[in-house]
């Protein structure tokens, strides 16, 4: 995966583009609740903790260790929120998708299926690669159930696997999606949204 590449994602729903320094102020009307941020790694409900945010993601693109993206909701043109591709290992072909976040006004729309109808295409479509992982704090209820409604399987809980807010260390559980599995999955699950294969 080329991290210089500026890459640019489209689907009849949402459009994902590199995430730019300029964006903090498209960014922080939907990253202002702060429910979002409840089982997260860092928070970014308010300016100065987004301004972190961005700058911690653009520096992880540059470190060839994040390449993090804004989704925009085409159906009203504004910026929704973030995701990111992140350990990116090329000579196993695998990659996880995540730091992902939608502004509350945007949940329950479809907009995040179709952002990661995007993310999983581009990975298994344009860089060939066999398995894409995703991860979420075990305390995070709400993202698993999702992460099971787009198909994904739960493989399993890595115990007191990252420091996060609070001083505490978080168990995280693993979901993937293997090569196998996505040509159904893009047809039934992701079939909405897989009609432009621009």
């Amino acid at each position: 995966m080329d991290f210089t590449r500026d890459i640019l994602l489209e689907n009849d729903r949402a459009l994902l583009r590199p995430l730019l320094a300029t964006d903090i102020d498209l960014l922080q009307e939907p990253a202002a609740d702060p429910a979002l941020w409840l089982y997260t790694l860092t928070r970014a409900d308010s300016r100065p903790e987004l301004e972190t945010y961005v700058e911690a993601a653009l520096a992880g693109r540059e470190q060839a260790r994040r390449y993090p993206f804004i989704i925009i909701d085409k159906q009203t043109g504004q910026a929704a929120g973030s995701s990111s591709y992140y350990n990116v290992v090329p000579e196993e072909q695998r990659l996880s998708i995540g730091y992902t976040w939608i502004g509350t006004d945007f949940q329950r729309t479809g907009l995040n299926r179709a952002a990661k109808h995007l993310l999983l295409r581009y990975a298994f479509d344009e860089l060939g690669y066999e398995r894409v992982e995703l991860e979420t704090d075990a305390r995070n209820h709400k993202s698993q159930n999702a992460m099971r409604q787009m198909g994904a399987s739960q493989e399993g809980t890595l115990r007191s696997h990252r420091p996060t807010q609070g001083g505490i260390r978080r168990d995280t559980i693993i979901f993937s999606i293997i090569r196998p599995e996505w040509a159904a999955l893009r047809q039934t699950i992701f079939g909405a949204f897989d009609t432009n294969r621009g």
